[in-house]
């Protein structure tokens, strides 16, 4: 009986030793995980995990300003386009009308010359509803005479070709004459009116 208990207190002592003898290399521990270029990388729950919520508000404030930016940028282009459509559709035709209107001066020359003829009644009246009809077609695509004889001379619309004493003081800076017709088309000055300003 005692040799068995002697026994085991010896077996017990080398199964201890034993134990205790294990190289340290051989003892396994948990070493953080690297990226191959020897640093840690530590372990986290996610990428949100660790943001803050001012840090998510702020970038989300910053995706909203440049969204808004984006957006009146194209409206502002597109409202650009489409005023310039409307103005090429309105203008189409203004390079025939510059055009024509030489013709329209020989009209308006040719019927003064027509009331020194005593019997030139017939074509004269023939060369008006010529005239009216042609006119009536130039203003239905837009275009339309000035006002000038009586006006207050104004650049926009008038080109002085000389000046002339006043008759009242009414007139002065005044049109007193008209030596060539002014012309809109819808609305724009294509062609300014020569005239006589009083001075």
């Amino acid at each position: 009986m005692n040799y068995h208990i002697t026994m085991s207190k010896k077996e017990h002592k080398e199964e201890k030793g034993k134990t205790q003898d294990i190289p340290p290399a051989e003892v396994e521990t948990a070493k953080p995980e690297t990226d191959g270029n020897s640093r840690s990388i530590p372990v986290t729950g996610g990428e949100t995990g660790n943001q803050e919520p001012e840090d998510l508000a702020g970038k989300l404030d910053d995706l909203n300003d440049k969204y808004l930016r984006l957006y009146s940028d194209f409206d502002n282009y597109r409202r650009r386009n489409l005023k310039e459509i409307g103005d090429i559709r309105k203008n189409a035709s203004e390079d025939v009308v510059i055009k024509l209107l030489p013709v329209l001066d020989d009209f308006e020359r040719a019927i003064k010359a027509f009331d020194a003829t005593d019997n030139a009644l017939g074509l004269k009246e023939g060369i008006l509803l010529i005239f009216n009809k042609f006119m009536t077609i130039l203003s239905n695509q837009g275009l339309e005479q000035m006002r000038t004889v009586g006006e207050t001379f104004n650049t926009d619309f008038h080109e002085a070709i000389t000046n002339i004493p006043a008759i009242s003081e009414v007139m002065k800076n005044k049109v007193v004459d008209e030596i060539e017709k002014g012309y809109l088309l819808n609305g724009k000055v294509i062609r300014y009116a020569k005239v006589v300003v009083g001075s």
